[in-house]
């Protein structure tokens, strides 16, 4: 059964009556192609007006939603061959993370990115997209591997975080993601990030430091989660909607405070209504910027992505 929300009800409750129409036309056979049109043309006018000025919570809702593509299946849509690469070569094989070399339109890549689990089983296989501090130092051995072989990195995230438990800070959490972001912005190659579901705190910065990074449509992107701003600030989760609005974490606030560099539009309703479409057009604008991005030379590429990140977080009044 698909996932609906609360704020898609409407929606819903529309192709209901559309069905139930279908079901009485093909009972009696009587023509109702005219009220089927009209109910039709709601149905496309409610979903506009509702996806079109969606809150920062239902943005964040959106981007968990169960059925939303993850990196894989961006993988097996967009690249031509894909050979994974495990192991950060010190503790283990880190499955929320995945990553290796990869072919798009003939363009040798090297690709990494979260995978959270399509259902229960796989999700605690891939500890719900939470990558240990392995999974990072993984992610920086295959970004020098691609480094070594002159080859662009690009790197698809969705993230709650990085995993909180003793054990990955016993292992050194904090240090795997600052040198991440340390190695990533000196690294000779070009570098494509894209949020494709939640981009939360460090988790999705240890991997997001890059020459373009983008949004999808109803993504986030924030230090912190509305839900855990909320039991922070108010000590309940029943603020997260009014959290999530102060963050200003939508991928509009975000292109609009210049931390982005763009938002890649998602088909009506959500990437997963359409995964082909959203995935051809995160290829369009990866083949794109590859064809930008490889013409320029290494010092220049460092130049620009330090300079690009040195000016966040800087406020004239």
């Amino acid at each position: 059964m698909e996932t609906t929300f609360d704020f898609e009800k409407p929606i819903a409750d529309l192709q209901m009556q559309i069905d139930k129409v279908n079901q009485v036309a093909e009972k009696t056979k009587v023509d109702m192609s005219a009220t089927l049109a009209e109910l039709q043309e709601k149905l496309e006018r409610t979903k506009h007006e509702i996806y079109s000025n969606m809150t920062g919570w239902q943005k964040v809702q959106m981007s968990r939603h169960p059925d939303r593509p993850q990196t894989l299946d961006y993988v097996n849509q967009i690249c031509d061959e894909f050979i994974e690469l495990h192991g950060d070569r010190n503790v283990k094989d880190d499955k929320a993370i995945v990553g290796g070399f990869a072919s798009i339109d003939g363009q040798s890549v090297m690709i990494i990115g979260h995978q959270k689990g399509k259902n229960t089983k796989e999700r605690q296989f891939r500890n719900f997209g939470m990558a240990n501090p392995e999974g990072y130092r993984k992610a920086l051995r295959l970004m020098k591997l691609a480094e070594k072989f002159n080859k662009p990195v690009i790197t698809l995230i969705d993230t709650m975080g990085a995993y909180p438990g003793i054990e990955a800070e016993e292992r050194g959490q904090g240090e795997a993601i600052a040198r991440n972001l340390m190695e990533m912005s000196v690294l000779k190659v070009p570098i494509i990030c894209v949020i494709i579901g939640e981009g939360a705190s460090g988790g999705a910065l240890g991997i997001g430091v890059g020459d373009r990074v983008y949004m999808l449509e109803h993504t986030w992107y924030s230090v912190i989660s509305p839900e855990s701003c909320s039991s922070i600030l108010w000590r309940s989760w029943d603020y997260k909607e009014r959290a999530a609005e102060a963050l200003k974490l939508t991928a509009d606030d975000m292109l609009k405070n210049g931390l982005i560099d763009g938002i890649i539009r998602e088909p009506l309703g959500g990437a997963h209504h359409n995964p082909t479409e959203i995935a051809s057009s995160v290829k369009q604008q990866l083949l794109t910027d590859l064809a930008i991005l490889k013409a320029r030379p290494a010092s220049q590429l460092v130049a620009e992505r330090i300079e690009k990140f040195s000016k966040m977080g800087v406020v004239i009044e």
